[in-house]
């Protein structure tokens, strides 16, 4: 069977995370210190849907599952929502991990196929960009990408996928203006260069860079973004506006 790939320019730039949905390890109660289900998100996924953002990105491990569970009912019976998802190096996998998480991950969604799965975080990069092809020969899986690869990695990942005709369209790394490790590692600029869509995330911080919290305000504490985003960290946050208003 001949692999055909669609162009990069039929991904849309925005993508809207579902990391917070949902709870249970990993997901929005321990890591946001929320509690959002199916009830609280139903109206966020109409409206957002209803504005043309389309493409939700999501995660096996987000809520070990639940964000998965809490799309795929969103999704039923819909044809015009495009879904990423990803799949988790971790410690002792076996060789069949890739498609038994990609397995898990359709069931959850109820679907046949996925438009992105990613590559979610670096480790063995060799090993598990590999086990993509089978996926996307199978047409399982139109695009792939990589998430938290540094440049040498990213470029590991595009060669292994063209010994097979194939071709990596997607990097997904976190960046913001506090956080420009892409940009200045020439990440950025080397997707521009080649043709690689760059998703941005924790773009704001999850929330810091919002305004709506301070050391005054702070995120719940317990949470792993409580934790990152403390009251020390808020009072440096203060200071670079500050710095930045008495210059500007």
């Amino acid at each position: 069977m001949k692999t055909v790939q669609l162009k990069n320019t039929h991904i849309p730039a925005v993508a809207l995370g579902t990391w917070s949905w949902g709870t249970g390890a990993n997901g929005g109660d321990a890591i946001f210190g929320n509690n959002l289900m199916d009830e609280d998100l139903k109206p966020i996924f109409n409206e957002a849907m209803n504005a043309g953002l389309n493409l939700w990105d999501t995660a096996a491990v987000y809520g070990m599952g639940a964000s998965e569970t809490i799309l795929g009912k969103f999704i039923h019976g819909r044809d015009d929502v495009l879904i990423s998802t990803k799949f988790t190096p971790m410690g002792d996998q076996s060789d069949d991990a890739v498609e038994e998480s990609f397995a898990g991950s359709l069931k959850r969604l109820g679907k046949d196929h996925v438009d992105i799965l990613w590559i979610h975080n670096p480790k063995n990069v060799r090993r598990w960009t590999s086990k993509l092809i089978p996926l996307m020969k199978s047409g399982k899986v139109k695009y792939v990408g990589v998430s938290n690869h540094s440049l040498e990695e990213i470029k590991i990942a595009v060669d292994i996928l063209a010994q097979e005709g194939l071709q990596l369209s997607a990097v997904q790394n976190h960046y913001s203006l506090l956080y420009r490790s892409s940009e200045e590692a020439g990440i950025i600029e080397y997707c521009k260069a080649n043709d690689l869509l760059f998703f941005s995330y924790m773009v704001l911080e999850q929330g810091a860079l919002t305004g709506k919290y301070s050391a005054q305000n702070p995120f719940k504490a317990g949470t792993r973004r409580g934790d990152a985003f403390n009251e020390e960290v808020f009072a440096k946050l203060e200071n670079l506006s500050l710095r930045w208003l008495q210059k500007y």
